[in-house]
């Protein structure tokens, strides 16, 4: 078993879907995941966000996958930097988004074996 570490910066679709579907196919093969949102990727986890991309063609349902990573144990995270940045407060998130600081999320992934960022 092996620890990812996935950080996204940016909102887009493009950029959204990546981080989900590495992140939902580590933790279905028994590995941690902690998805890190900087305050640019922000906006996606704010509730009804992702309805709105949540079907592309050709991709995975997006809250299927947010879905299934948490239920196998997946963190997603966003930086507390967001909430002042973006404007955002705590209950504007989805359900299991936690608000962490930097430092957390670098010592959390320290021993990470595999990183990806998108953005």
């Amino acid at each position: 078993m092996g620890k990812v570490a996935i950080i996204c910066n940016s909102s887009e679709p493009k950029c959204v879907f990546p981080p989900f579907i590495l992140g939902s196919s580590a933790a279905a093969s028994g590995d941690e995941v902690v998805i890190f949102f900087t305050p640019a990727g922000a906006p996606v986890l704010v509730k009804g966000e992702m309805e709105k991309i949540r079907s592309q063609k050709g991709l995975p349902d997006l809250i299927e996958l947010y879905d299934g990573l948490r239920n196998l144990g997946g963190k997603i995270w966003i930086c507390e930097l967001a909430l002042e940045a973006k404007g955002l407060k705590k209950e504007d998130f989805r359900d299991g988004v936690e608000i962490v600081g930097a430092t957390t999320f670098m010592a959390e992934i320290k021993d990470a074996n595999v990183t990806f960022s998108f953005g």
